[in-house]
């Protein structure tokens, strides 16, 4: 439970397809749930209990002030396992690419997490959830050490938006993106903008280097996908880009993505 009105967080693909939602607690009672909405592009799921409130619930806290090598618990139910929680450490941050959702910012770490274990809380120390358990690496189907949570910075973006609307409205800048290196850093350029887009309305052109978005630097294609996606379309943003060795200020308004 996210909150005493009965709302819970899973993963999308825990009740995909579902024609009847059943919470069943702790202390074995069962409540009947209805689908709030669902995000399938960042597996994730908001359901809510219908009983009586209040409900005892976690606390959210940012996954970003996380730190690598900080320890967590995973809980949930591994095959089928009630109530079983394990421990482990913050392995990585911002894992991307892993191939599980279209949009990816995960936690990395080697509490076991196993089938049974998504939709389940990931906890700091102080019983805060910092990520909902997702995924594993696995070459058997069971834990191999690597696990992968979604961050609740994200996950608190997109509740927001299913509480609100029951779907996920996501924003669109208009630019072909490609992750390159000047053998120092990591960067992003931009390969094409999309004509009469938000990026071309603002000036950005083939092959500028995008620094910065809202003062928040920018080092990876998958990162810059991630801030644009969760910012409301009709958001004005500056942005910092590099081109021809200069360094200049734009200032673009989000659409939305069809």
């Amino acid at each position: 439970f996210i909150d005493a009105d009965g709302h819970i967080l899973t993963n999308s693909h825990v009740v995909a397809g579902a024609s009847r939602i059943v919470v069943r607690l702790s202390t074995n009672e069962q409540y009947a749930a209805e689908l709030v909405g669902t995000d399938p592009q960042s597996d994730i799921a908001l359901i809510k209990v219908v009983g009586d409130a209040p409900f005892s619930y976690l606390t959210i806290d940012d996954s970003d002030t996380l730190s690598i090598g900080e320890w967590v618990l995973a809980i949930g139910n591994p095959f089928g396992l009630s109530n079983t929680l394990t421990a482990g450490i913050v392995s990585a941050k911002g894992r991307n690419d892993i191939g599980v959702t279209s949009y990816e910012n995960f936690i990395q770490t080697d509490a076991a997490i196993n089938p049974g274990n998504s939709g389940g809380p990931l906890v700091n120390m102080n019983g805060d959830v910092v990520g909902i358990n997702t995924a594993i690496f696995s070459q058997s189907g069971g834990s191999m050490g690597i696990g992968f949570a979604i961050p609740m910075s994200m996950a608190n973006a997109i509740k927001n938006q299913l509480m609100q609307y029951g779907q996920v409205i996501r924003g669109y800048l208009g630019v072909v993106i490609v992750d390159e290196t000047d053998g120092r850093e990591s960067r992003v350029r931009v390969v094409s903008v999309a004509p009469n887009g938000p990026a071309d309305d603002a000036g950005m052109r083939d092959g500028d280097i995008i620094l910065t978005v809202a003062n928040d630097p920018v080092s990876s294609v998958s990162g810059l996908r991630n801030t644009v996606a969760l910012t409301p379309p009709g958001t004005r943003v500056e942005l910092t880009v590099k081109r021809n060795k200069q360094i200049n200020r734009v200032r673009a308004t989000i659409g939305r993505l069809n």
